[in-house]
């Protein structure tokens, strides 16, 4: 494991660059290794139950500057415990729900939701920690951990043991008004949306001792992080720890949307001029131990 080394934040930009997913396919775990020694990927976060999880695991044991984290998994995934224990949670194929307000409905209404979905997150940190990885961060699914009680789990966990440095999902407001005049009022809105939803979310993470960034990039370019778009990011990086998340592939999968572009995203991360953007700003992407967030 690579020592932790704190570095100064005030008045300076780091940026950890974290791709998503990681554990979910071959394609996904092939383009992470790659954006990571070939281009600017600082991070990955593992989704622990995916189909590809052992393979994301035996890269990542070789890419030691790789930051890794848990991508937590309450919705559209497998579950790591068995489907009779969550019965709440799961649909009849034992999966979660595919529809994020659909699994949310679930974890308010159905009897035993809320202690099956601590069961659930406990055996995916034990899980993840079962593969001798360093935890990184930790980051949901669909940003899951903004329902209300997913919230409550967390910070409820994080009494009882340490947590690493969460997402905090929402970006700052001039990025998503400088978007341009065709998607100005559809980033407002949903940046309007997420503000409501992580009002006050620093201030008890916080108080809870878990750490965030204090910026976070891609909410609403998530799947089509490409080149014009991280650029984007990059030029409006604020002072102090951000993160630009992203979802890269070779290839994209049958049952993705349209919209997402996993090679496009994945070719950004590996282009030269990114690089050179980050040189000329004097930002070097990191990983979370590397920052010590606070």
């Amino acid at each position: 494991m690579s020592p932790r080394v704190p570095v100064e934040r005030t008045r300076t930009k780091h940026l950890v660059v974290t791709a998503d997913d990681f554990g979910l396919t071959h394609e996904v775990n092939a383009a992470v290794e790659l954006a990571h020694t070939d281009g600017i990927l600082s991070a990955a976060s593992l989704m622990v139950a995916g189909d590809a999880a052992a393979d994301a695991v035996t890269r990542a044991r070789r890419l030691p500057r790789l930051g890794v984290g848990l991508h937590l998994v309450l919705v559209d995934g497998r579950p790591v415990l068995p489907p009779e224990r969550i019965p709440a949670l799961v649909e009849a194929d034992g999966r979660f729900p595919r529809d994020p307000l659909r699994a949310g409905v679930r974890l308010f209404c159905r009897r035993g939701a809320r202690a099956q979905a601590a069961a659930e997150i406990r055996a995916q940190l034990d899980a993840f920690r079962a593969t001798g990885l360093a935890l990184d961060h930790l980051n949901t699914h669909h940003h899951f951990h903004l329902h209300p009680t997913v919230q409550r789990l967390l910070l409820e966990l994080a009494r009882e043991q340490r947590l690493p440095p969460l997402r905090l999902p929402v970006e700052p407001p001039g990025f998503a008004w400088r978007a341009g005049p065709t998607e100005m009022l559809r980033r407002w809105l949903a940046w309007s949306f997420h503000s409501l939803r992580t009002r006050g979310l620093r201030h008890r993470l916080r108080a809870a001792g878990v750490a965030c960034t204090d910026a976070c990039f891609g909410i609403w370019d998530s799947g089509c992080m490409d080149r014009a778009r991280l650029a984007a990011a990059i030029a409006a990086l604020p002072e102090g720890v951000s993160e630009i998340y992203c979802h890269p592939a070779t290839r994209r999968s049958t049952d993705q949307p349209a919209r997402d572009q996993p090679a496009a995203e994945l070719a950004a991360l590996l282009d030269p001029t990114i690089r050179d953007q980050l040189a000329r700003l004097g930002v070097r992407p990191v990983r979370f131990a590397d920052v010590g967030v606070t």
